[in-house]
C-alpha cells in the first residue's frame, strides 16, 4: 500500500533465541511497589492499579547512550520488570492471564519527574513527564518458556557501581497475572503490548555521564548510559 508520507519504521525489542519481538503498545502501571507508595508520599494500601503509557518508539536497546533530555532539571531512572504478551484478549480472568505472556525483560521508567510534579500539581497529563523520546530502555527479552513465569527474584538497578533501587518481584502490590486481568478489563490487550510492571524505592535522578544496570533475577542485564 502506497502512504502519503513514508510510514514509520516497526519498533522491536531483541528476544534470546529468536526473532525480534515488535512493540505495539507500552503500558505503566503506577505505584505498585508499597515502599515506593511511600516514598512518593502515597498510602501504599491496596488500591486499583492506575496505568499510564510511552509511545512504542520510547524504546532504547541496551548498550545505548541516551541524550540527556530536554526541559527538565530532574531526569530519574525507575526500574522495572517488563512483561512482553503475545497473545491478547478483553477482561481476561487471572487465572487466564498468564496465558498472555510471551516473555520477559528489564526495563526502565525515565522520568521527567519535575514536569511530572508540575502536572500533577495541575491536574494535568503526566505525558510529558514520562512518555518523552528514549524513556522507555529494555533489554532483550526472554521467552517464558526459558525463564518461566516470574513470581519473585532479586530485582534491583546500580548507578556507577553503586545500589540505588533494590526489591523482591514478590512485593508487587499486583502481581503480574492480577495486572494483566485488570488493564484487560479497560482496554483490549494484543500481541506485542508491553507491560511495565512498576518499580521499588529508591528512585532518584542521574546526569550526564553515569552508568546505569539493571537487573532482575532470570533475565538478561540492562546496561545504558547518560549523554
Amino acid at each position: 500500500m502506497a502512504y502519503a508520507i513514508p510510514a514509520p519504521a516497526i519498533v522491536s525489542v531483541p528476544v534470546l533465541g529468536g526473532d525480534p519481538f515488535p512493540v505495539r503498545r507500552i503500558y505503566c502501571v503506577g505505584r505498585n511497589y508499597a515502599d515506593h507508595a511511600r516514598e512518593m508520599g502515597h498510602d501504599p494500601d491496596r488500591e486499583p492499579p492506575f496505568f499510564f503509557m510511552k509511545p512504542a518508539d520510547a524504546i532504547v536497546p541496551t548498550g545505548s547512550t541516551i541524550p540527556y533530555p530536554s526541559k527538565t532539571k530532574d531526569y530519574q531512572h525507575e526500574i522495572e520488570l517488563v512483561v512482553a504478551l503475545g497473545k491478547g484478549g478483553r477482561d481476561v480472568p487471572v487465572a487466564k492471564a498468564l496465558d498472555l505472556v510471551f516473555g520477559y525483560a528489564v526495563g526502565l521508567d525515565m522520568t521527567r519527574r519535575d514536569l511530572q510534579g508540575e502536572a500533577k500539581k495541575l491536574g494535568r497529563p503526566w505525558d510529558m513527564g514520562k512518555g518523552f523520546d528514549q524513556s522507555a530502555p529494555c533489554a532483550p527479552i526472554t521467552p517464558a518458556s526459558k525463564s518461566g513465569h516470574i513470581a519473585k527474584g532479586a530485582i534491583w538497578l546500580k548507578v556507577n557501581g553503586e545500589i540505588r533501587q533494590k526489591g523482591n518481584i514478590d512485593q508487587l502490590i499486583w502481581s503480574v497475572a492480577e495486572t494483566i486481568s485488570y488493564l484487560s478489563g479497560y482496554v483490549g490487550l494484543a500481541p506485542g503490548d508491553l507491560i511495565y510492571s512498576g518499580t521499588p524505592a529508591g528512585v532518584g535522578a542521574v546526569k550526564q555521564g553515569d552508568r546505569l544496570e539493571g537487573h532482575v533475577d532470570g533475565l538478561t542485564d540492562l546496561a545504558v548510559a547518560i549523554g
